[in-house]
């Protein structure tokens, strides 16, 4: 069994989950980086990938008084990309509504994100969402995980998450949370299967039959 108790709720990352969205995120990250003199090209970020925003930076060495204009650019950026749901994630999402409460965790901004979801038609599947500007520290820290399992009141033996990146595991595990990784478009899958999360799938539509065998 992935969880201690029985299965009452799944909670999602949204970038590179249930969003494709790494192409548009690295797009974004190059631009801006040459806007700021930088000369990171998409081998540089792969290799120094993370939710968290703030890391990139330091492996780029952008001094931090530099790091407000960096978020500026890169949301600049971003709005001219137009990233998709994953291949069936929304199947997924709608099937696992009808049989677990839902729940959404994600690095990105709650405009960003928000505004995405509403987009999707999916707002209305996920009983709570917590964002990396709602609280004060970023994944692996589990806070917005805790927040998240505090609001649905279920305890985190009866919850799995899932996310595209080690940073997703490292949360759910310091959260006492089980947790799945999805594979085929996680821009670090060697480092996520390096960091060991329950299960592994290849890719989202995997998961409702996992959770059932589960």
């Amino acid at each position: 069994m992935l969880t201690h108790k029985p299965l009452r709720a799944v909670l999602f990352d949204w970038d590179g989950t249930l969003l494709d969205s790494y192409q548009a995120d690295a797009n974004a990250y190059v631009q801006m980086f040459q806007a700021l003199g930088i000369a990171w090209n998409l081998t540089d970020l792969a290799r120094h990938y993370s939710p968290d925003w703030h890391r990139v930076y330091r492996a780029a060495k952008l001094p931090p008084e530099h790091w407000t204009e960096a978020d500026r650019l890169w949301r600049s950026f971003y709005r001219l990309e137009r990233p998709v749901l994953q291949a069936g994630a929304r199947h997924v999402v709608q099937e696992l509504a009808t049989r677990f409460r839902l729940g959404l965790v994600s690095s990105g901004s709650s405009l960003r994100v928000r505004k995405q979801i509403r987009a999707f038609g999916l707002d209305r599947f996920f009983a709570v969402s917590i964002f990396g500007d709602e609280v004060p520290y970023r994944k692996p820290h589990p806070l917005q995980l805790q927040l998240a399992i505090r609001r649905l009141e279920i305890e985190p033996g009866a919850c799995v998450y899932v996310g595209d990146a080690p940073e997703d595991v490292n949360m759910a595990r310091r959260a006492g949370v089980a947790v799945i990784g999805v594979l085929q478009h996680s821009p670090v899958a060697e480092r996520l299967r390096e960091s060991r999360p329950n299960a592994l799938i290849k890719t989202i539509t995997a998961l409702p039959g996992l959770l059932s065998r589960s």
